[in-house]
């Protein structure tokens, strides 16, 4: 009898514990017959590969907070919420605002699906799953996600009818966009002891592949463009071999596993797609077995779940694993020097706090100063002010990640790029591709390049830099004076932001309404100097936000109007819908636009169950309904004139 490699293999992973019972392998080849030499290649790939990936992630450094310090992968896990999907069209809220919407209740119940069941046939389905597209916003847990399955696969705990696992991720393959590969060249570019064993062909190996990070991919994948490739053997550009092993012209028998943020998910033609996954990362519950997971001081842990609830912004952001990291890191070093009434209840608070953390750390370890000391160093200050301009730099282009060419254009040499991730290893991170001597570079989250984006518009405004200035606002910038009030400055800037297709700047505009606050403003005097902002000044840029006129623009967006007062800190139109809630005669009450975007976001944050929205009643302008249309999908039902 002569077996395929593939059946060989599928046949030593039926029997019990294979790879770690040599007896086993005596026993299927005097059952079946099959050449020694054959089973025994088909093994050794087998358990070479399982040895390479064990070792590369049974370990995991969360978010580079400890330096050289890591955990077990498997011991710090938090299982994600992944639910199936419908389509993977384009999401154009910032992402933010998609975390806010996916972390109430959804409207309608959900497939839920566990990580290693992720190529399962979903029920009602007969044709096999080859292509799985997941989807999740920046820090949700995509990439870990897919650590875990190959770890668990590694370790003989799930999936063991795959016989061979490649991980890839964008980034690395990035750096490949001017060579030529084959796929089996391209396999063994990234896995010597496959070429190692001379495996040219995975005809009849269970293969899957996984591409990290499609929203990573320099340039974007173009299915329209591209010539047919049915050999695995030929070279060609890393594109087109892409895009012929998803069209499935390559290795149609191999699975794949793409992750992408939800803005690059359409790069992929539907019908290359067998089945969307969402990542929506974790639910309340989850929340607080990852804070007592991470902290075993179980006195700590619950005063930072508690303070979590307090705040809505943190308690919504915290279904991304990354913010909870982040909330962690500064909640517990807050903890040691502050009582619960002091510690951060904004977004803006919260950054600027990890950001002192992290200066304070850098003068403690490396310039032997006390924690109580300045932290504002002219060296601070130029790796603030370096950073700040990489991010907002990279943020207009779209960029989460960069080589050393991004940081040259942006004036930072690569020696000092070296040493910020050294330094502020919970802000900036450097990770060195295992085949390639090219560093890759990137901030630990999306919204930490945007903070520190508003960071840097900010300092350019009271710094007067007008030429930055001027080329962020173009026409916008008209002002008799070379540089503008602030709250002119903020309206200008909002404007621009509403007018973004996508939201980018969503979150960096809310950043900057929360600089204006002096108490912000306080722990970065070093860097901005002294700003005398009146209080009138202040009432302006309030004032300004609550006239905003969002004509022409998505009602979704307006929502964001609204956050900015609440990062100011102005509570009155938060409180106002409150009390237009409670009141019986709603009708008579008359709703600003402010008022129906605010009143939207709570419907749409409401945890109850939400049966009819009559818009009839609501005694309001045009403008103001139609800001309310971002709510009618939580009701059942809805009446509009």
């Amino acid at each position: 009898m002569m077996w395929t490699s593939g059946q060989l293999a599928a046949q030593s992973k039926d029997c019990s514990s294979p790879r770690s019972d040599v007896h086993t392998v005596f026993i299927v080849l005097w059952c079946v017959d099959i050449p020694y030499p054959t089973l025994w290649l088909v093994m050794s790939v087998t358990l070479t590969q399982e040895s390479k990936l064990k070792k590369k992630f049974q370990c995991l450094s969360e978010g580079i907070a400890r330096a050289g310090i890591k955990a077990q992968l498997s011991e710090i896990y938090t299982e994600l919420y992944i639910t199936e999907g419908e389509t993977a069209e384009v999401n154009v809220e910032h992402e933010v605002r998609q975390t806010e919407t996916a972390s109430r209740k959804p409207a309608r119940p959900k497939t839920k699906i566990r990580q290693e069941e992720i190529f399962k046939l979903p029920p009602g389905r007969k044709a096999p799953v080859r292509t799985v597209l997941t989807m999740g916003v920046s820090g949700i847990g995509k990439t870990v996600l897919t650590q875990k399955y190959t770890l668990d696969w590694a370790e003989d705990k799930a999936n063991q009818d795959i016989q061979l696992i490649f991980p890839f991720t964008f980034r690395e393959l990035n750096l490949l966009k001017e060579k030529k590969f084959s796929l089996v060249e391209l396999v063994h570019h990234f896995f010597y002891e496959i070429k190692e064993e001379r495996i040219c062909s995975f005809e009849d190996f269970q293969v899957v592949f996984i591409f990290d990070g499609l929203d990573e991919c320099r340039p974007p994948l173009n299915f329209h463009k591209t010539t047919i490739l049915t050999d695995p053997r030929k070279s060609t550009s890393v594109d087109v071999v892409l895009i012929n092993l998803i069209r499935g012209k390559l290795l149609p028998s191999a699975r794949l596993w793409i992750t992408t943020r939800p803005a690059a998910a359409n790069q992929i033609p539907p019908d290359c797609v067998g089945m969307v996954t969402e990542v929506r990362g974790f639910t309340d519950q989850q929340k607080e077995e990852y804070f007592r997971k991470r902290f075993r001081d179980e006195e700590l842990a619950s005063r930072i779940i508690s303070h979590m609830k307090t705040s809505r912004s943190l308690h919504i952001m915290c279904h991304i694993p990354v913010f909870c990291w982040i909330t962690a890191t500064v909640l517990e070093q807050e903890l040691k020097t502050s009582d619960n009434r002091d510690l951060p209840k904004s977004l803006t608070e919260l950054y600027l706090r990890l950001v002192v953390i992290n200066l304070r750390v850098k003068n403690d370890k490396y310039e032997g100063r006390s924690e109580t000391d300045k932290h504002w160093s002219p060296e601070n200050r130029k790796m603030i002010e370096s950073l700040g301009k990489l991010a907002f730099d990279q943020l207009q282009k779209g960029n989460l990640i960069f080589y050393e060419s991004d940081l040259t254009e942006c004036g930072i040499d690569i020696r000092d790029a070296s040493k910020y991730s050294g330094v502020f290893t919970q802000i900036f991170k450097r990770d060195k591709c295992e085949m390639f001597s090219e560093m890759v570079y990137c901030f630990v989250h999306l919204s930490i390049q945007e903070f520190l984006a508003a960071v840097y518009m900010f300092h350019c405004h009271t710094n007067r830099k007008t030429d930055v200035l001027k080329n962020f606002l173009g026409k916008a910038w008209k002002h008799k004076n070379s540089v503008a009030v602030l709250d002119l400055f903020l309206k200008r800037v909002t404007e621009k932001s509403l007018k973004s297709k996508n939201g980018h700047l969503d979150l960096f505009v809310r950043f900057l309404h929360g600089l204006c606050l002096e108490s912000n403003q306080r722990l970065l005097r070093g860097l901005l100097g002294q700003i005398e902002n009146s209080p009138d000044t202040i009432q302006r840029v309030i004032n300004n936000l609550k006239k905003m006129n969002s004509y022409k623009i998505s009602p979704d967006r307006s929502i964001n109007i609204f956050h900015c007062l609440m990062e100011m800190n102005d509570l009155s139109v938060h409180q106002e819908i409150q009390e237009f809630l409670k009141s019986e005669n709603r009708s008579k009450k008359e709703l600003s636009e402010i008022h129906c975007s605010a009143l939207a976001f709570m419907l749409q944050m409401s945890e109850e169950v939400l049966d009819e929205l009559d818009l009839r009643v609501y005694n309001t302008s045009d403008e103001g309904k139609r800001r309310l249309i971002p709510a009618l999908l939580e009701f059942s039902f809805y009446f509009i004139n």
